[in-house]
């Protein structure tokens, strides 16, 4: 496993992240250690969660992959070996309601609130990246283009967020911050801030980034690459569909566009055209496709980590190996010829 290092910080990630999402709603707290003990003994040392997990959101499942988390730390102990990271919910209205209400402005009062309720969940003293889960102003993410401003939205301002974040960090409840789901104004006011008043730094940048979505490519990927705040990519498989289980209008059982159809970021006509595409360069090289999806990812210079996530262990099993994927020059000239004639059909 490759390891590199998180941000300007003294700790080294592995460059396959474990994504955790589905522990407690498509994944047994059984299933679920299975998977973490899996992923450690592969020299994955990374683990990614949130306050808001499982997804798809509900008030019923709220916080329990986080529960799932805890008590394998308590079963695993050495606390030390493994980067733990999680998120705090930004504001989300009328279907977010469950946690804090759905207002979650990012203030002080709610990040000690969500930072408490995690580290009781997750049964550890400490979290070593924390990060802002979206903004609390309306921009572009979770697939919002064409940015519009908002006359009557007022907009906790970032610099509260950084000093509720900086009491966190001086509490020593959480080691270092992190953003996700951020624009690139998002991006350098986060660091302007934390320059000029000394505040924690941002250390990463977590957003989505696949053969179908590269649009972090643009703005974005200049600024992890030169503040050294790199990113940790998330759906590198566009909920699965890279791997070209859903061409032709399939939906495999219990998979998670067939038993939730509102997932269609990446299920448009010109995102199946552009994966049939991929699957088909990916079958006349010989590999997988969705290994070949995965090590273009990790093989991002602005990449820190690649999460990958997982329902069964057997497509743990082949996320891991894409790790030892050498991608050709000319399979690289190929994905970038798709993308050239088909870019980002799915931000």
């Amino acid at each position: 496993m490759e390891y590199r290092q998180l941000g300007n910080t003294d700790l080294d990630v592995s460059a396959l992240c474990l994504g955790t999402m589905t522990f407690g709603e498509q994944n047994s707290e059984s299933e679920a250690h299975l998977q973490l003990d899996r992923a450690i003994e592969a020299g994955i040392n990374f683990i990614d969660t949130a306050e808001m997990y499982p997804v798809p959101p509900y008030a019923e499942t709220q916080g329990a992959t986080e529960r799932f988390i805890g008590s394998w730390i308590r079963k695993h102990g050495r606390r030390d070996s493994y980067v733990l990271a999680s998120k705090v919910a930004g504001p989300g209205g009328d279907w977010l309601t469950h946690i804090r209400g759905g207002r979650n402005r990012l203030d002080a009062e709610n990040i000690r609130s969500a930072v408490e309720e995690s580290l009781k969940r997750l049964q550890t003293e400490w979290i070593d990246l924390y990060q802002v889960h979206w903004p609390s102003r309306e921009t572009n993410y979770f697939g919002k283009l064409g940015y519009s401003c908002e006359p009557d939205h007022d907009p906790l301002p970032i610099l509260e967020t950084l000093q509720a974040l900086e009491t966190a960090v001086k509490e020593g409840k959480i080691r270092h911050i992190g953003i996700s789901n951020e624009t690139p104004w998002g991006f350098m006011e986060y660091l302007r801030l934390a320059e000029r008043y000394a505040l924690p730094r941002v250390v990463s940048i977590q957003n989505p980034y696949n053969l179908l979505n590269r649009t972090f490519e643009i703005g974005l990927a200049e600024i992890a690459h030169r503040e050294a705040a790199g990113l940790l990519a998330y759906s590198p498989l566009a909920f699965g569909v890279l791997s070209g289980k859903y061409l032709g209008g399939a939906r495999p059982d219990g998979a998670r566009l067939t038993r939730w159809a509102r997932f269609s970021r990446y299920t448009n006509p010109e995102s199946e055209s552009a994966t049939q595409a991929y699957v088909e360069l990916a079958r006349r090289h010989g590999v997988d496709p969705a290994q070949m999806a995965l090590a273009y990812v990790t093989s991002r210079p602005f990449v820190t980590s690649n999460i990958i996530g997982a329902t069964t262990l057997e497509q743990l099993e082949s996320n891991i190996a894409s790790q030892e994927l050498q991608l050709s020059p000319e399979l690289l000239e190929g994905i970038e010829a798709i993308h050239r004639g088909q870019p980002n059909p799915g931000p």
